[in-house]
């Protein structure tokens, strides 16, 4: 590995990562398509950690004066001459990312926007020196960059002053220069979502409306505009009476394969690192999302897994795109199920299962919206990354499916999370099994998982391996286990040759329980159950229990067939 690339794991500069001696996917040509299509305002709404920010850094480091054109160099659009010489380094940028804009309060998060402005007028110091600004002038520049010395001093700075700063900032520049500007806004909306989690929405809504209003509505200052963000919100909310706007949402065809690795980036990816041969589990556990005409892995994944593997060959795949965020939305979604929202676990279970359901998506929504139906509720994880469409689109109809591995597993967590609070509800259900399990009653152990897979969905098709079958249904059963007070129970401990799935220890009793799990095919319950007991008494598994002093270990094999189960006790016949 010596002599390698840095893996650009977190960053988000350009600047950064092609000047010391990062791996850059080249998704310059991004640069290329919006000016051919020429929109004077042009938003991207994209799933976190899709590249978002990178793409914007880049295009800041392209178009502003004094563009290092070395940062180029190698990449598609140095190819692009003529279109180089028209337009690199030719204008001034102002970038803002509202992605820190956060407070439990509307006044810390307005605070917050304050600074970020400020900061970025103060890039522009030279102004305070300019010939071509008069006296008044310079003093309202004066008033721009007081928005980010203020702190959190809210009264520092006017909110009529605050929702034109973009706009004075870019009158400014202009009449500088005699240039029009380019301005970029990342992730537009997380003011939004952070006001919405915290209960000020609407006075956020109305400052942002302002902000946005001011900057982008008939400014004959700029060239134009790029925005990003992970939601599309309703235009009629944010960008009222905005005509010069243009979306270019994931399931458009335009810029289709510039957010996102395609299978070929990755590829040449995992094969610069010498990884060639996990070429098969990242496109299992990472790929899927489907983006215009193009099916891409999200970068942030693929590049952690990198990293990860470089190292450590033998470690295993990681949820790592999940792990950078709450998972408030997956949770209202299935907390549903059931509900008068209309959440059916059948929907749920083909989902997980790997088929499609099809559904109704509204890209335009408001964070007010998001759960205050069903149907909202699938537009959100469709817009949000968990979901992703098959296939093309009927209108407004997408074929939906969950897009890898990753995002089955955290949906599957998910499920065994709320199955757990629904079982620590009901002790006498937990004893009643637990008490079959310890006085060998495994007519009675069948009875109640029964009624407990009832309470749950089942895991089915031939699309999900068996082995993520058994543990789904292993989760179920250590989130029985796991509220028998005394009990201590252990899931995948290496015991004689191999690891038990479950193994049972129970204070001042001199016996322990070994469990087996199985999926079986319906019709199959009875034949898995038995070579569930073959494997627990071939492998030794009751050996850690021994050793520990137990005398007295019972033997289960379970068989899990989507809502049946059979157990079978290893004092019965074993057939083999």
């Amino acid at each position: 590995m010596a002599g390698k690339m840095k893996l650009p794991v977190g960053l988000e500069s350009f600047k950064q990562i092609r000047r010391e001696n990062y791996y850059y996917v080249d998704k310059t040509g991004l640069i290329a398509q919006l000016l051919d299509l020429g929109s004077a305002v042009n938003l991207f709404p994209r799933p976190r950690r899709f590249g978002k920010s990178l793409n914007m850094s880049m295009l800041q480091s392209f178009f502003e004066l004094g563009c290092d054109r070395i940062l180029f160099e190698g990449l598609n659009i140095a190819g692009k001459t003529d279109l180089c010489e028209q337009y690199m380094g030719k204008y001034p940028v102002i970038s803002v990312s509202l992605k820190s804009v956060d407070g439990s309060t509307f006044e810390a998060a307005r605070a917050a926007l304050k600074i970020i402005i400020g900061n970025e007028a103060m890039r522009f110091s030279f102004l305070k020196q300019s010939e071509q600004l008069t006296l008044e002038e310079k003093q309202i520049y004066e008033k721009l960059i007081e928005i980010g010395q203020a702190g959190n001093d809210m009264y520092a700075m006017s909110e009529d002053l605050l929702t034109a700063s973009l706009k004075l900032l870019s009158a400014l520049l202009k009449k500088h220069y005699g240039i029009p500007v380019i301005l970029l806004v990342d992730e537009y909306d997380v003011p939004l979502d952070k006001a919405f989690q915290n209960g000020y929405y609407d006075e956020m809504v109305s400052l942002i409306r302002g902000l946005m209003g001011n900057a982008l509505k008939t400014n004959e200052n700029l060239k134009f505009a790029v925005l990003t963000g992970c939601l599309r919100i309703a235009k009629e909310s944010i960008f009222t009476g905005l005509n010069n706007f243009k979306v270019y949402p994931f399931t458009n065809p335009a810029f289709d394969e510039f957010f996102g690795f395609t299978d070929k980036e990755v590829a040449a990816m995992l094969h610069y690192y010498d990884l060639d041969e996990h070429y098969e589990t990242v496109k299992l556990w990472y790929d899927g999302y489907q983006f215009g005409n193009t099916e891409v892995y999200c970068p942030w994944d693929v590049i952690n897994y990198c990293s990860d593997h470089r190292l450590e060959p033998d470690f295993p795949p990681q949820n790592y795109w999940i792990n950078t965020s709450g998972n408030t939305i997956l949770r209202h979604f299935i907390e549903d199920m059931g509900t008068e929202k209309k959440l059916t676990k059948l929907e749920l279970e083909s989902l997980i299962s790997g088929d499609t359901v099809q559904k109704e998506i509204n890209q335009e929504l408001t964070y007010q919206d998001l759960y205050s139906s069903m149907d909202n509720l699938w537009s959100t994880l469709f817009m949000t990354g968990y979901l992703t469409q098959r296939g093309k689109s009927d209108g407004n109809r997408y074929n939906l499916a969950i897009p890898n591995r990753e995002v089955r597993e955290i949906m599957i967590r998910q499920v065994l999370e709320l199955f757990q609070e629904s079982v620590e509800q009901d002790g006498g259900m937990v004893n009643k099994f637990c008490n079959a399990l310890l006085c060998g009653n495994p007519e009675t152990v069948e009875s109640v998982l029964t009624e407990y897979l009832k309470k749950t969905i089942s895991v089915r098709d031939t699309f999900v391996r068996k082995p993520a079958k058994e543990n789904f249904y292993h989760g179920i059963l250590l989130g029985i286990l796991s509220f028998k007070g005394g009990w201590s129970v252990r899931s995948n401990q290496e015991s004689g040759d191999g690891f038990s799935d479950i193994s049972i220890r129970i204070d001042d009793a001199d016996l322990g329980i070994v469990i087996e799990v199985k999926y079986a095919e319906p019709g199959r319950e009875e034949q898995e159950c038995q070579k569930a007991l073959r494997q627990i008494i071939d492998k030794q598994y009751e050996e850690s229990l021994l050793q520990d002093g137990i005398h007295k270990i019972l033997k289960y094999g379970i068989a899990c067939s989507r809502k049946k189960c059979r157990v079978v006790m290893a004092t019965e016949k074993i057939r083999i």
